[in-house]
């Protein structure tokens, strides 16, 4: 009798767990061994010597599912035997071969043993022959044991039975992978889809992406014994990420502006360095202007400028060309014909030196270490507004086809954006140059008053609209502050702040009351309204603040259409909100009244005028921000200092933030004319005035030192002065202001329109207004509630202004 044993130190293996047992032709047990005594708990004494039916659970069925072989006994089945516990136990066994005549060999294990070994045995066979999966078995030190990985499968190098990662791949590719193996060795941690980028070690640019993915194998006993790693190739879903990622950072980077530079920035930036490592854009100079590019085919000057770039390693290389520079002229090439025709080109470097040639060129547009080019033209609408050049120093692997697909799509759709901005960019510049031309000088010096005016586009200058400012210098050295917002932007809304600032100054000449110049404007935005279609209606409209400064009493009579109220600040600095001013509705609403309010100003004061954008911030209310302007009105005022310089002052508080709606400000500082600047008499309806009136009047020229003027005043003082006797009565004023002109001034109590006339040959009047008109720079009338007064202007002459 004998019993089998392991040897001290042998490696742990299957064969372990297989039971073995020799029997004679009677079924007697002649030997038992270890793992026969494991399985069923009986030692080899206890087995030894009898029948084998003994450790069958069913002594009755001797074998189930067995082959009878030809000396009777089976080959091969399976056996329900009895444990020493009393379970039973099915085992898998075979009858090997016989010892000697009369005994036999049989191996046996537990049936679910055999069953893992077959279908492990059968799935490592089938990933072993498996063509787009990567099987590699690793011993504890990393060393391939098994692969499938031929070098064909991932276009890299394969892996050879007993080499290790460090073999094959390069150091810095093969240690970061046989880091990621290592971990799951120590933890037991399967790594799972892991992005594993190699390169070759024999060509550099050339490489390749699979997902990795590992795991533990332990032994029998639970010991470590190496790993196993899945390899599937990644490469084209990392370019597909890629690609998906670059696309969608384009769709939303590009096209945010409508600044052309800003546009063509976003574009390099976006490609660089998802793309390519340098990228540079050049644009027509007539895009950068806003207007269409002309048509080019072939060499010669350009009329490119640069106008982005974008660099992955820093700052953009000094020997090349800079933006805002204008490219040289280009030699012609078939490449350069097919490019101006809407294709994207791509090149190595030799090929493009080739194409080229001319060394000033190759100096500022070939990259030190350049080695593959993509360029592709901005085409839109038939027109090719420039060009986009991608090289690629860094990055391993040089430009393809689908690369070329690729930035010529992007760049398509990046063309659309840059052709959008140009046409904003003309647009603008329109919008802006007819805005500036409606709006009136900066600043204005007058005996009334001397203003400044600033004025500020909402978006940072990105947007126009409807905001305007004016000065209108009125009869008797009266002048009239305006300040209008136009709803809406663009050029609708400037075309309609330009009617409306000629309709002001065409009614501020007529000398109406500010309520009833209003009430004409309001008549007149809702002819507009109605002229802009029904569409329209409803967002036709404006807000208007009139103001009449009368400079010999220091009065200011104001009226508002919607308006916000304006604010003054006394000579002392102590700031004041006009709230007794009572705002009227806007512009274009119709039907309502509008109400006059009269304010006395001192010499000295400001009076601020401003449009809503001013007050209106998203981070305070109207009220908050109407009260914010009179502190800061109040905390910028010193005694002398410029007005424009206070005005941009204000502005640049308010420009940061960037304002949502324009802002116009309008500042006036108040005059009051001295007492000996007038002089007034006042005379019956009399005929024998006229020569008492031609007397006074001569006698104050000759105070003024007026007395070039005397013929010529005191003639156009009998005139009017008679017309009154005739027309209209008594009494009748005379009032002459002596500053920068001599205004000649009658008052009389009929409210009668005089009207110049030719006379005829034969009629024996009606050419008094004529040589009033003849003799003076200008006349005109103006109403008030007692009657009108008729007024003439005479320019001095040089020896009266000394």
């Amino acid at each position: 009798m004998w019993s089998s044993s392991r040897q001290a130190g042998a490696w742990p293996s299957v064969f372990d767990e297989i039971a073995t047992a020799v029997i004679d032709r009677r079924g007697t047990v002649l030997c038992w061994s270890r793992a026969a005594e494991e399985l069923l708990g009986q030692r080899a004494g206890e087995v030894c010597g009898k029948p084998v039916r003994d450790l069958l659970a069913n002594a009755s069925e001797r074998c189930c599912r067995a082959e009878a072989g030809e000396i009777g006994i089976p080959h091969a089945g399976r056996a329900m035997l009895r444990h020493c516990s009393g379970q039973t136990i099915e085992v898998a066994f075979q009858v090997v071969l016989p010892l000697q005549a009369a005994s036999y060999l049989v191996l046996a294990a537990p049936a679910h043993r055999m069953i893992d070994w077959m279908q492990g045995a059968a799935l490592l066979r089938a990933l072993i022959a498996q063509e787009r999966i990567g099987i590699g078995i690793h011993d504890s030190d990393l060393t391939v044991v098994r692969t499938n990985i031929p070098p064909e499968m991932f276009g890299g190098p394969g892996q050879p039975i007993g080499s290790r990662l460090m073999k094959v791949f390069s150091s810095q590719d093969a240690e970061a992978a046989e880091t990621a193996l290592r971990r799951v060795l120590d933890t037991g941690v399967p790594l799972v889809e892991q992005e594993q980028q190699i390169r070759s070690p024999q060509v550099s640019s050339r490489w390749s992406s699979f997902s990795l993915s590992a795991f533990r194998l332990e032994d029998i006993q639970g010991h470590t014994s190496g790993l196993a790693t899945l390899c599937t190739d990644a490469t084209g879903q990392l370019w597909g990420r890629r690609e998906l990622e670059l696309r969608h950072q384009a769709s939303v980077r590009i096209g945010a502006s409508l600044d052309v530079q800003r546009t063509a920035q976003d574009l390099v930036d976006v490609l660089v360095p998802a793309f390519g490592d340098l990228a540079s854009l050049d644009l027509a100079e007539a895009v950068l202007a806003g207007d269409e590019p002309a048509k080019f085919l072939g060499g010669g000057n350009l009329h490119l400028r640069r106008a982005a770039v974008a660099s992955a390693a820093g700052p953009w290389p000094a020997a090349l060309l800079q933006p805002g520079e204008a490219l040289p002229p280009w030699p012609d090439h078939p490449i350069l014909r097919s490019f101006q025709q809407g294709e994207a080109v791509i090149q190595d470097r030799a090929s493009y030196v080739d194409a080229v040639g001319t060394p000033e060129i190759l100096r500022r547009f070939v990259p030190e270490r350049g080695q593959s080019l993509a360029a592709a033209p901005l085409f839109a609408r038939g027109m090719v507004l420039g060009s986009i050049d991608v090289w690629r120093t860094e990055q391993r692997e040089p430009f393809d086809q689908l690369d070329a697909d690729l930035l010529a799509d992007i760049v398509s759709r990046a063309a659309l954006s840059v052709d959008n901005a140009r046409r904003f960019t003309r647009e603008h510049r329109v919008a802006v140059a007819l805005q500036q031309r409606l709006l009136p000088q900066p600043t204005t010096h007058s005996p009334a008053a001397d203003t400044a005016g600033v004025y500020l586009p909402a978006g940072g200058g990105a947007e126009i609209s409807g905001d305007w400012f004016d000065v209108i210098p009125l009869p008797s050295l009266r002048t009239a502050f305006v300040v209008g917002d136009v709803i809406g932007h663009g050029l609708p809304a400037t075309a309609t702040m330009g009617r409306l600032r000629a309709a002001i100054q065409t009614l501020a000449d007529l000398e109406l009351d500010p309520t009833e110049l209003l009430t004409h404007l309001d008549e007149l935005v809702t002819r507009i309204a109605t002229e802009a279609g029904p569409e329209q209606q409803d967002t036709t409209g404006a807000t208007c603040l009139y103001a009449n400064y009368d400079p010999f009493t220091g009065r200011c009579t104001l009226a508002s259409a919607g308006h916000p109220p304006p604010v003054v600040i006394q000579p002392d600095g102590t700031p004041q909100i006009l709230e007794e001013l009572s705002p009227g509705p806007p512009l274009g609403v119709g039907g309502m009244p509008f109400e006059t309010t009269a304010i006395d100003l001192a010499p000295g004061s400001i009076l601020a005028l401003y449009t809503d954008g001013l007050i209106e911030r998203a981070d305070y209310s109207a009220d908050d921000g109407l009260q914010h302007l009179a502190n800061r009105l109040a905390a910028h005022h010193r005694p002398g200092r410029p007005l424009q310089e206070t005005g941009r002052a204000l502005l640049a508080d308010a420009a940061n933030p960037p304002p949502r709606d324009d802002i116009t400000l309008l500042l006036a500082r108040t005059r009051v004319l001295p007492p000996h600047a007038t002089a007034a008499w006042e005379f019956p309806a009399d005929p024998a005035v006229v020569a008492a009136a031609r007397e006074a009047t001569s006698r104050q020229l000759a105070t003024w030192g007026l007395d070039d003027l005397a013929f010529t005043t005191e003639l156009v003082v009998s005139e009017l002065v008679t017309n009154a006797l005739r027309y209209a009565g008594g009494p009748i004023g005379l009032r002459l202001i002596h500053e920068h002109v001599l205004v000649c001034e009658v008052t009389d109590p009929s409210n009668t329109q005089p009207r110049l006339r030719r006379a005829l040959c034969t009629d024996e009047g009606g050419r008094g207004l004529f040589l009033v008109a003849q003799l003076t720079a200008r006349w005109g009338s103006r109403y008030d509630q007692s009657g009108k007064t008729i007024w003439a202007e005479q320019p001095l002459t040089r020896t009266s202004a000394a």
